[in-house]
């Protein structure tokens, strides 16, 4: 029996219509990254903004690829593999570059934005290999353990009004220097790893 070659970008060619709104989730993540780092370099409010305004659009995103994937019934190990790797960019990695550039880069700020990340990851990482034994009998996860990674969105959105408002908090206790608004970031990656909090699945 002859035996077929695999042809280049046949691994592009196999992506369903869920697949490409997965990547570009994660374009919007790593897009995100880079306007915040124009934002550092010549402090136009414009990058920040649209930077901000990147992780949301993820978000819509991020719910069209679930609910397309199941509408065609294309879901896939690739697709969810995808999915947890785009939403570490665009959630946990993205929001972090934004803080960090809008001023929570002490070495106990960035300890905290790393805290946020990892715990964004190991969240993304557990839900993984645990999403069959919380799932009904028609194979829908019915629960997260923990906070889902999206609702990062929330520190990120009380740190811009902050910063709006010149209310980044900075303080220096027994010669360590760190912003309090860090500590959004330090509660929100918590109850993404929390194995007790339970939050109903949409």
């Amino acid at each position: 029996m002859e035996r077929t070659e695999p042809k280049h970008f046949s691994m592009i060619r196999s992506f369903h219509l869920a697949d490409l709104l997965t990547i570009t989730n994660g374009c919007c993540g790593i897009a995100a990254v880079f306007h915040a780092m124009r934002f550092v370099i010549g402090h136009e409010a414009m990058q920040l903004y649209v930077a901000v305004g990147l992780v949301p659009l993820a978000i819509v995103f991020d719910i069209l690829d679930g609910r397309i994937a199941r509408w065609r019934h294309k879901a896939s190990a690739l697709g969810r593999e995808m999915d947890s790797l785009a939403d570490v960019i665009s959630f946990g990695v993205a929001p972090a570059a934004i803080a960090f550039a809008i001023g929570l880069n002490t070495a106990v700020d960035q300890a905290m934005l790393i805290y946020f990340a990892v715990c964004g990851l190991s969240r993304l990482a557990r839900y993984n290999v645990t999403a069959e034994e919380f799932a009904d009998a028609g194979g829908k996860v019915t629960h997260f353990e923990g906070t889902p990674i999206p609702t990062s969105i929330v520190p990120l959105g009380l740190l811009l009004l902050a910063y709006r408002a010149d209310w980044l908090l900075f303080v220096q206790l027994a010669g360590v220097h760190l912003h309090l608004t860090s500590l959004l970031f330090v509660l929100s990656g918590s109850l993404m790893i929390s194995k007790t909090l339970r939050v109903p699945k949409p």
